[in-house]
């Protein structure tokens, strides 16, 4: 599969989803010089491309007829996640739930039988529910000695 991220996706994911997608081809607008072109015309491009996969932070797109229009046409999957949060937290949040997720996306779009819009879930943004802490001095593994 072609895999297109927007300009809002973080350029520091690309290692990770070339990674974590091997087999598929996974490229980012600004490596291939498409980092200021507006929407439509970069849905348009990107479908002449023969991308199939738009990975993008702009869940604003199926709320402007235009837009919508334009990637109805395009054919391509379009794949939108929520940055929530700031700071480098928020990234890391943002990045995680994209790598933790496309793996299953891809699977789930190569199997399918035509366009799919698809939104990934954010990572809870609670230190504590997304970690355990065992103190082994109060509360020692079973084969801790």
């Amino acid at each position: 599969m072609r895999i297109l991220l927007d300009a809002d996706t973080p350029i520091q994911i690309l290692p990770l989803m070339r990674h974590t997608l091997r087999g598929h081809r996974v490229d980012h607008v600004h490596d291939l010089g498409w980092s200021r072109k507006k929407d439509r015309p970069l849905l348009r491009d990107a479908a002449q491309a023969r991308y199939q996969l738009f990975l993008t932070n702009d869940s604003n797109q199926l709320n402007d007829p235009d837009e919508c229009r334009e990637i109805k046409k395009s054919r391509m999957h379009h794949v939108r996640y929520a940055h929530r949060h700031a700071g480098l937290a928020g990234l890391a949040l943002a990045i995680g739930a994209i790598v933790a997720a496309m793996p299953g996306v891809v699977a789930h779009l190569e199997a399918a039988n035509g366009q799919l819009l698809v939104r990934i879930n954010g990572l809870d943004p609670t230190p504590s529910r997304r970690f355990d802490v065992q103190d082994p001095k109060t509360s020692p593994p079973r084969y801790w000695h």
